[in-house]
């Protein structure tokens, strides 16, 4: 099944309108001066869907939705939260359990209509959902189980985050929808096979990025004796004006590198500034000047980017049969959203939307966690992906060359 780009700007447009229309429900009813941060569309394994959420209690209102399209979608928020936002609806709510919780619905109920009402009035279509269902639970188990997806591996999931401003509360809509309804609508937008991204082989690259996450991953093993894990890997789908909104605003410690080849674009290996204290002093066989970042820290840093970007961008120039280089790592040290605006606007000279492929990777032995963002060439990146033959993807463990036609 092929899916163009503009089928995907349409679906995440679609996305932040219902997440705006939603918005504007609260703003209604509660007075809450309330806006969209970031809505995106991604592509990723189910077993990783909500691994953003971890390590934090929720609460929220969970739906099902039928029609057009179909599947599950929640609104959530933190726990700590949750005594302002009832207050917010119903004034000493906070007080009483039992009307906390009904006001959480109530907001629930209201926002995701506007939610779904967004998407049915786009699709021009009916779309219905059932009462909303009050849940409180930790991490992803917040989150609905991922649909079905048949012979598929991965799901799409449309994720929005919206902004109390003033308050520091975000409300996160989670939509799972079925694979095959979802296709259809899809497919039904397409215009131009020139234009045209398959799906399977988009899962496909992402399953080969995991592997350069790998190789990554094990780099930083071999410089530092500690043993790293890949994790999560993921392809997300955005305009160009949102992709530094996807980084945060921690501070990071890094090094940027721009790839060219097929494809070419932008590679990004980032830091939180405690993981890359304790990796670097990992690094080095004698005992840092302090306990802060120091130019000692900053070489082993840049140094360790430089190893592990060549790892991963190997990594795809190895299954892609192509060449892919690099040019020497820069240092960054700076808020996420400010390392990747000059990135975003570059790649936005040539295109209105990007893929952003994004990995992790961790460690149980010290405080450490890196992630690679990679921003590549939307062009580039179809060109590579018309050479894959997912037919013998499944021989990529045994010899990746056999994978091409």
């Amino acid at each position: 099944m092929n899916v163009d780009i503009q089928s995907l700007g349409t679906f995440n447009q679609l996305a932040h309108e219902g997440a705006k229309q939603a918005t504007q429900s609260l703003a209604q009813m509660t007075g809450i001066d309330a806006a969209v941060d970031v809505t995106k569309i991604t592509l990723l394994d189910r077993a990783d869907i909500g691994e953003d959420l971890a390590g934090r209690d929720f609460v929220g209102v969970q739906f099902e939705y039928e029609g057009v399209l179909e599947g599950d979608t929640v609104l959530v928020f933190d726990a700590e939260s949750a005594d302002t936002i009832a207050d917010s609806m119903m004034p000493g709510a906070s007080d009483d359990p039992g009307m906390a919780q009904s006001a959480v619905k109530e907001i629930g109920n209201i926002m995701m209509s506007g939610f779904i009402d967004g998407w049915a009035d786009y699709l021009d279509s009916t779309i219905d959902h059932s009462p909303p269902e009050y849940i409180a639970k930790s991490g992803a188990a917040v989150l609905p189980e991922a649909p079905e997806t048949g012979d598929h591996r991965q799901v799409f999931v449309f994720k929005s985050e919206i902004e109390w401003v003033g308050e520091s509360v975000n409300f996160y809509i989670y939509m799972l929808p079925e694979y095959e309804p979802l296709a259809e609508a899809m497919v039904e937008s397409v215009d131009t096979e020139g234009d045209a991204i398959p799906i399977d082989k988009l899962q496909t690259f992402n399953e080969m990025t995991t592997k350069g996450t790998q190789q990554a991953a094990d780099n930083v093993e071999m410089m530092t004796g500690i043993p790293t894990d890949a994790e999560v890997t993921q392809i997300s789908f955005a305009p160009i004006e949102d992709v530094p909104k996807q980084i945060g605003t921690d501070t990071y410690v890094g090094t940027v590198v721009e790839f060219t080849g097929v494809p070419s674009g932008y590679l990004m290996v980032l830091f939180d500034e405690v993981s890359a204290v304790n990796v670097a002093e990992a690094m080095m066989p004698v005992e840092m000047d302090g306990d802060e970042l120091t130019d000692q820290h900053e070489a082993a840093i840049e140094e360790l980017g430089n190893i592990m970007t060549s790892g991963f961008v190997d990594g795809w120039a190895n299954v892609l049969q192509t060449s892919v280089d690099h040019t020497p790592p820069k240092l960054v040290h700076d808020m996420g959203r400010a390392i990747v605006d000059p990135l975003a606007a570059q790649v936005g000279q040539h295109q209105e939307h990007a893929f952003i492929i994004d990995s992790k990777m961790r460690t149980d032995d010290i405080e450490f966690s890196a992630e690679i963002h990679a921003l590549p060439n939307e062009q580039e990146l179809r060109a590579a992906l018309d050479d894959l033959d997912v037919d013998r993807a499944d021989e990529t463990e045994a010899d990746v060359e056999q994978i091409f036609e």
